[in-house]
């Protein structure tokens, strides 16, 4: 079935190395997920994690220019280690991240759809958040390694 979306949507995927439940630790606690999330060069605080359907999530990003970035959203589904489900508030986007077990691999799906196509154009242009995406995945990597992921045989 072809997608109507295209227009208004971020597709990312990779297989990390690294299981499952230690994907889902990475993405779910705070404590880890203030040390990978965003883009290269930012830091976060996270004031409020509460992974439950209608349950808030707020966060600043700390820019390395020194702006913050205040963010807001509410999840809508959890499953756990199989998916998260949030929306996002100013700009509005909704954010589905998969998580499909391989072994000791984990396929990520990271989707980020906006509500128009102008919306998308405009956070691509202002946030580069179709770059923003990729470095936040390749951030996410390196820290899975640190989390004690690759046992080299």
């Amino acid at each position: 079935m072809e997608s109507n979306t295209k227009d208004r949507e971020l597709l990312i995927t990779r297989t990390l190395n690294a299981p499952v439940e230690l994907v889902w630790e990475a993405f779910t606690n705070p404590e880890h997920v203030a040390n990978w999330w965003g883009p290269n060069g930012f830091t976060n605080t996270i004031y409020t994690m509460d992974l439950r359907p209608g349950g808030l999530w707020e966060l600043v990003m700390h820019g390395p220019d020194g702006t913050d970035y205040k963010n807001k959203s509410i999840y809508k589904e959890i499953v756990v280690n199989e998916k998260i489900v949030f929306n996002h508030f100013n700009p509005d986007f909704t954010t589905t991240i998969e998580f499909e077990e391989q072994g000791e691999q984990t396929h990520l799906i990271w989707h980020m759809l906006f509500n128009s196509a102008e919306e998308f154009i405009q956070v691509v242009k202002t946030f580069k958040a179709d770059e923003g995406l990729k470095q936040n995945i390749e951030k996410l990597i390196v820290y899975l390694q640190g989390m004690g992921t690759t046992n080299a045989s």
